[in-house]
Order: C-alpha cells, then structure tokens, then sequence
C-alpha cells in the first residue's frame, strides 16, 4: 500500500518513539531481569511516558508488549516470569508501537553478560544482513534483490537464513502487503515504488533453516537447538532511495 507523504511523516512519528523504547531498553542492565519484567518495563513507558499505545497487545490475540526470543529462539518468545536472562544469553526484543493510527516495528538482539564469541559473530552478522537488505531498496528494485542481499551475506558466513516468516507491509495495520522475503533471487517480485513501507526483519541459525513452533502456539524454535538471531527495521521506499523510519539515534545511516 503506497503512503502518501503525510502518512510517511506519522509513521515516521511512530518510529522516531519506538527508538526511544530501544534507547530506554539499552540503559537498563537486563542481566537477572525475567521476560515478564522487561515487558512490564516496556509497557508502562510506552503508555505512561511516550502516550503512545503497544500495538502487539491484543493483536491475534497475543497478550503482552513484546516478543522475548532467547538463544535457540527464533521469534514470537512469550513474556514469562519464570524466564530469567543469563550470562551468555542472546535475546531478541520485538516491539510495535502505534501513535496517532500508524504502527512502527522494530527489534534488537541483546547480548546478556559475557556472551561467547561465536554467538556474537551470529548477532553481528545478522545485524549486517539487515543493512544489506536496507541498501538494496530505492524505487525500481525489486523485492528479490532484498532477500538476495540478505541470504548471500548470511550465507557467506556460513548461517542459514529463515524462510518461514518475513517483513511485511506496515502502516495503519501492523501487517500489510507486501511480503518481503529473506531470501530470493535479484531481480525477481514486485517493483518498489516510492512510498511503499514495510520491515526488513531477517532470522539467521547457526544451524539448520527448519523451524518449529512449541506448544504455546506463539514460541518457534531453531530445528537443531543451535543459536538464532534477529534485527528489524521499519523502512519507506523515497524518490531516490530508502529512510529507516525507526532508526535509533546510536545507529548510522547515510541513506
């Protein structure tokens, strides 16, 4: 769905707040925290500070501010008080935040205490992987080039990309067209248009691609028990390229 220029400004808006949601996450120390805990943080600062409303409560029926995927967790982890972060954990935080009828989304993967380098080269390269799905947006390209530039990045270094959840068209609903796949060939799907938003949001294992999801019905796990990690973004496709709408101010972008 193409946005006009106003409704890219309040999306904009929306991402400029979800930002300040990272911002306040990274100046806690989330190490001893419960999942419960740093969603119940989340959600008060959302609603009592940036008067902004949790776009992911309610939704689908879910029933907490965020989703929590820790280690071997791919995404869609359930807030629980019984789930405590570690030293050595990996987590993905995964929020949307709606102000004024647009919703932004956004996450970030967090090293918890002394994380081993092996799983920081998972989080760094996944990271990385984002920026090169980001890059490869501006009016003309195709949505293929943008999963092509994630998986031969991951693939590089030698991890497998995700292939049962994508980005998304994002804006008045937190799900819209198109779907935006991690992987592909260049060159292929639909053409980008300016105004067009959705979210860059690629999955990287260790291990095997496969995935399953637990008896929860929410919490999908890598098929091996190897680490998963995950970075996401907001973008809007402008007359010459690409704006992060979510950017967060410790992030570069000369895009």
């Amino acid at each position: 769905m193409i946005k006009t220029p106003t409704e890219i400004e309040l999306m904009a808006q929306s991402g400029r707040l979800l930002a300040c949601v990272f911002t306040h996450l990274d100046a806690m120390t989330l190490q001893g925290l419960s999942t419960l805990e740093i969603n119940d943080r989340v959600e008060a600062f959302i609603v009592d500070e940036l008067k902004a409303r949790p776009a992911s409560k309610g939704q689908y029926g879910y029933g907490f501010v965020l989703n929590s995927s820790i280690n071997q967790v791919v995404c869609h982890g359930v807030p629980s008080a019984d789930e405590v972060l570690r030293d050595g954990d990996i987590v993905n935080l995964d929020i949307t935040l709606e102000k004024d009828g647009f919703i932004a989304d956004s996450s970030k993967t967090y090293l918890i205490g002394s994380v081993g380098p092996q799983a920081r080269r998972l989080v760094r390269t996944t990271y990385e992987a984002m920026w090169k799905g980001i890059q490869a947006v501006r009016p003309g390209a195709k949505l293929g080039d943008i999963g092509f530039a994630i998986e031969r990045h991951a693939r590089k270094a030698g991890y497998s990309v995700v292939r049962d959840y994508c980005g998304h068209g994002i804006g008045r609903e937190m799900h819209e067209d198109p779907q935006v796949l991690h992987f592909g060939k260049a060159g292929t799907g639909a053409t980008l248009r300016e105004g067009m938003t959705f979210t860059i949001e690629p999955m990287l294992n260790q291990g095997v691609r496969t995935v399953h999801t637990e008896d929860d019905g929410w919490t999908v796990v890598t098929g091996d028990g190897k680490l998963s990690a995950q970075f996401e973004h907001t973008v809007a496709v402008t007359r010459d390229g690409v704006r992060v709408l979510t950017l967060r101010p410790d992030e570069k972008w000369a895009g």
